[in-house]
């Protein structure tokens, strides 16, 4: 899987940075993306990109702020004017509903695609067999929530050697060996796949935040992930002022993600106050707390 951000500004965009969306290419799962927030203009960040509209299948709304909805109803629109019919489905707060339905009544706008638009509780979100989606409340000016996305651990690999050892041919039935089911030979035995497994393969864990001063959930939402997606919208001498607005500070930031124990923190939604002489001097106050730790461009790609 891979992440690109689309917007990186918190509040408002500025010449370097838009506001907040990131798109995650399903790549290794599935032909599909799923977008995090969509802020004004974010269809024209995609324009830049390789990313295909009609391919997003799910959009996850942290809340309801301008600048992570307001280029929503247009990128749905442009969806529907390219002829997309491939079904779409938007999650997010109470009020993402009413939103969306009042806004495409009053433009006259129409879809070409099955849209589902689905108001969020904590909690699972649902299980689609390659992964699993839950939703975690955060403390905000207004409700919030961030997503934990979670990949099921894949088999093992196949032991080759004992194969060998065992006289068990290549065959038309290592496809099934390698999910673990039994399977007959042409010899007529019977063997069990997970007898010839290694050790499962752990997948992959990702956790992205919403708007949020520091809150307990935060430290569930993030245990253990391989890549945390967390504001840093203002440095740590501003702390108060962030704390205040229902944002974090670099150091809040940083402290959580070597607290939860993540592999790589990624900082996102920088207030417009800085410019890139200023984006340093943050990297520095997050890795003097947790040193694998990045501020995100608009563009940049990752690898989960």
């Amino acid at each position: 899987m891979q992440l690109t951000f689309l917007g990186t500004s918190a509040g408002v965009p500025t010449k370097r940075r838009n506001v907040t969306s990131m798109v995650l290419n399903l790549a290794g799962i599935r032909k599909a993306y799923w977008m995090f927030d969509c802020g004004e203009a974010t269809q024209h960040r995609i324009l830049d990109t390789p990313i295909k509209t009609p391919k997003i299948e799910k959009i996850f709304i942290t809340h309801l702020h301008g600048d992570h909805i307001f280029g929503l109803p247009g990128l749905l629109c442009s969806r529907s004017m390219g002829g997309s019919t491939d079904p779409l489905t938007v999650y997010g707060p109470k009020g993402l509903k009413n939103y969306l339905e009042t806004v495409l009544a009053l433009s006259a706008s129409y879809m070409t695609y099955p849209l589902e638009i689905i108001e969020i509780e904590a909690g699972q979100l649902f299980d689609d067999g390659d992964l699993i989606v839950s939703a975690y409340p955060l403390t905000h000016r207004v409700e919030c929530f961030g997503y934990r996305i979670q990949q099921h651990d894949k088999p093992g690999p196949l032991d080759a050697q004992k194969l060998a050892a065992e006289n068990i041919p290549r065959g038309p039935w290592m496809q099934a060996l390698k999910q673990g089911k039994s399977v007959t030979l042409t010899d007529g035995r019977t063997i069990d796949g997970r007898d010839y497994l290694g050790a499962p393969q752990a997948g992959k864990i990702l956790a992205i935040f919403g708007d949020t001063q520091p809150t307990g959930e935060a430290i569930h939402l993030a245990a253990d992930a391989d890549v945390m997606i967390h504001e840093t919208t203002l440095e740590t001498a501003m702390e108060e002022k962030a704390n205040h607005n229902g944002h974090s500070s670099t150091r809040q930031a940083a402290e959580l993600a070597r607290d939860a124990g993540v592999k790589r923190f990624i900082a996102t939604h920088i207030s417009g106050r800085y410019g890139p002489e200023d984006i340093g001097r943050l990297l520095v106050e997050c890795q003097a707390i947790f040193p694998a730790t990045e501020i995100a461009e608009d563009f940049l790609t990752i690898d989960i």
